[in-house]
């Protein structure tokens, strides 16, 4: 294994997300989801009904990106996506009964991803929400 001891903080944290999304990934394989499908349908949930591109900026990826990601929620019942009924070239994407219900099953399996690593969540939790509230992206 590298030289972790070496390496700057923002590479541990890179490595770390891209670890326990891999880990999250397969705790979710068995409900037929993925990290994104879960932000996607957490951020529908939250706000919904909302248009395909402020999802994405919510999630926050690329309008593109969402795209395929919302067909595939769509062709597996988990989301439903109907004319804006205040501007007609527009969509509005709503979680269905069925993507409610496997979010809730998601939550359980998130938070066992990190179970058995010993750490203060709380306080890393408090560090990691400033880190995406105050990084800035030019």
């Amino acid at each position: 294994m590298p030289d972790m001891e070496r390496w700057p903080t923002s590479r541990l944290l890179s490595t770390a997300a891209r670890l326990v999304e891999l880990a999250w990934n397969e705790k979710l394989r068995p409900l037929g989801l993925t990290y994104p499908a879960v932000l996607t349908l957490d951020a529908v949930a939250t706000l919904g009904p909302i248009a395909p591109g402020k999802l994405a900026q919510s999630v926050r990826v690329q309008a593109q990106t969402i795209g395929p990601l919302l067909t595939r929620l769509e062709s597996r019942g988990f989301i439903l996506r109907e004319p804006n009924r205040f501007d007609r070239r527009s969509q509005l994407i709503s979680i269905t009964a069925l993507g409610l219900d496997l979010l809730e099953q998601s939550h359980g399996q998130e938070n066992s991803v990190l179970s058995a690593v010993n750490l203060d969540s709380e306080s890393l939790r408090d560090e990691l929400m400033a880190i995406v509230r105050d990084t800035k992206i030019n």
